[in-house]
């Protein structure tokens, strides 16, 4: 059985973004905008963590996991706020969360967080999932979701973690385009002009590994003012949540 999380946050994109990298490693996820949405969940289905922002529309997150702690429920909660004072940190903390993590964050290590709570309790997915095992072949080299490594006829090709992360989302958003700003948002959670432009350098250096013309590039080609787009040989099927717009 797979992983359930639910996303308890007022921010769509932010819901978006995170289920889509859950998705892409084995775990599903529902979301909710607000603290009644969140309760019709609860009610619906079973959850192995709630994501649960501090403050929401009708009702402040504190609450609502204090609630679940008086009805005894033992589902793992990570508290996510954008206020930055201990004493946030503390009260969410005293009222039976598992975690707290501040805003702005970076994406994957919210993500890294709730693997680790997942892994802490015994809920964490076994494998996985389908997404991340397969295989994806750009010419004469091959992507390897699960083991997330690059190689040439059989040979391990060396890439940074930032190339990796960066080939990664293309080739899993296959034929789709990408402006910078989704790129740095699924690649890292950063947004602005100055990271934006370190996108357009990690896409110059994968260039220069993968296209036999980087000049002229087959695979990792720029859509003029809206951002960039990865062309495979053949369909990409790639069953992950695709969740971001």
């Amino acid at each position: 059985m797979k992983a359930k999380v639910l996303l308890v946050d007022d921010d769509l994109r932010l819901r978006q973004m995170v289920g889509e990298f859950l998705g892409r490693h084995g775990i599903d996820s529902d979301g909710a905008g607000t603290a009644a949405a969140a309760r019709r969940c609860l009610q619906r289905s079973r959850y192995d963590l709630i994501v649960l922002d501090l403050m929401l529309p009708d009702e402040d997150g504190i609450s609502l996991c204090r609630g679940l702690r008086e009805l005894r429920s033992g589902v793992p909660v990570i508290m996510l706020s954008a206020k930055g004072d201990d004493v946030d940190r503390i009260v969410g903390l005293e009222v039976g969360a598992d975690d707290y993590v501040a805003k702005p964050c970076n994406l994957r290590e919210l993500v890294a967080r709730i693997f680790s709570v997942l892994r802490r309790v015994g809920r964490a997915p076994q494998d996985a999932g389908p997404a991340s095992r397969r295989r994806v072949g750009i010419g004469t080299f091959e992507l390897d979701l699960w083991s997330r490594t690059l190689s040439r006829d059989g040979e391990p090709v060396r890439i940074t973690t930032g190339e990796y992360q960066l080939l990664e989302v293309l080739v899993t958003h296959a034929r789709r385009v990408l402006s910078r700003d989704e790129l740095m948002s699924l690649t890292s959670g950063r947004r602005g002009d100055v990271f934006s432009r370190s996108i357009d350098i990690l896409i110059s250096r994968l260039r220069h590994v993968l296209e036999p013309d980087p000049a002229a590039p087959r695979y990792i080609q720029t859509v003029w003012g809206r951002g960039y787009m990865f062309v495979p040989d053949a369909p990409v099927s790639i069953p992950a949540a695709e969740l971001v717009t």
